[in-house]
């Protein structure tokens, strides 16, 4: 077969017979063509067996008084009464929000404040991205052993303290109970911080440079520029920032139990402890199960509140 295509000058494409396309019978369909979903289904029946299946079924338990072996009774809402009667667990309840809501406040500021420093044009920041961004990669439990021996009585920290003339204020942190969850805290918003600073830094390269330049020629400040400018163009960048903070801040589990063990005297228990301690260290999985609901009841609630307070309001109205 020949084809003569004519534009400035003329050109013949020969193309062989064997390259033809010949009509495939009606009958037959390969099985490509009913679609690609069916590449799927093992990892969605995965999923629905043994993360939701499971998640239902420790849900049911924990209406049960079930120790985890042998047989078991339904006692309702039972457990849900013993959680909040117990000092010791509404403390544990208080101490998961004051994680996550001083680790959700504290990276997000400080993970700004490195993203709009490094954004800049200087010539070291990806080894300062690189350097920030690094606490991230490594293991929580390294991260807390790492801290711990920071936080020893003999360690840098009052080392430090009394090295620059204060020795007054050399303590045994990790055993004081109302400096333990700060250290708690301090050590989960250094890991975290440089997650919270890629996702601003993401966000900060999608503001056009042409808004700011143009806000600063019509004589808007600093404090300005950020306000009415930056923050618009990153807020999917915060509304992420703070729904994963929030998540992860109410699951804190490994830094508490390599650092205090959820003392001293159980002001470092948070509802994960709990759940821990209540369900394998004391065979009480029906507790454990009604403690993790709480817990999930409460993670689902605030990142909830939190999409809605962060959502893209100008887009909800122009929809």
């Amino acid at each position: 077969m020949t084809v003569t295509i004519e534009k400035d000058a003329t050109r013949t494409l020969t193309v062989p017979p064997g390259a033809r396309r010949t009509p495939r019978p009606r009958g037959r369909k390969p099985l490509i063509s009913f679609g690609h979903w069916w590449w799927a289904v093992p990892a969605i029946i995965m999923v629905v067996f043994v993360h939701y299946a499971a998640t239902l079924t420790g849900g049911f338990f924990a209406f049960t008084n079930w120790t985890g072996l042998g047989d078991w009774e339904f006692v309702g809402l039972d457990n849900f009464a013993r959680i909040f009667n117990d000092p010791l667990l509404v403390g544990a309840v208080w101490n998961t929000l004051f994680l996550a809501f001083g680790s959700v406040i504290l990276t997000n500021i400080l993970g700004l404040g490195f993203a709009l420093a490094i954004n800049r044009t200087l010539k070291t920041r990806y080894i300062l991205r690189t350097l920030l961004f690094m606490p991230v990669v490594l293991s929580p439990l390294a991260v807390a052993y790492v801290w711990k021996f920071i936080f020893q009585f003999n360690g840098p920290l009052n080392g430090f303290l009394a090295a620059i003339g204060l020795p007054e204020l050399q303590k045994v942190w990790l055993a004081d109970p109302t400096w333990s969850i700060w250290a708690i805290l301090l050590t989960v918003v250094w890991q975290q911080t440089g997650f919270v600073m890629v996702i601003y830094l993401a966000g900060l390269a999608s503001v056009p440079v042409e808004l700011e330049e143009a806000a600063a020629l019509d004589g808007a400040g600093i404090f300005k520029r950020f306000w009415h400018v930056t923050v618009p163009g990153i807020r999917p960048s915060i509304a992420i920032a703070s729904t994963l903070g929030i998540i992860q801040g109410l699951r804190i589990f490994d830094q508490i139990l390599a650092l205090t063990g959820g003392g001293p005297a159980g002001a470092t228990e948070t509802l994960a402890t709990q759940v821990y301690k209540q369900a394998f260290s004391l065979g009480q999985f029906g507790f454990g199960s009604a403690l993790a609901l709480v817990l999930t009841v409460i993670i689902l609630v605030f990142a909830i509140l939190q999409q809605y307070a962060t959502r893209d309001r100008d887009a909800a109205r122009k929809a």
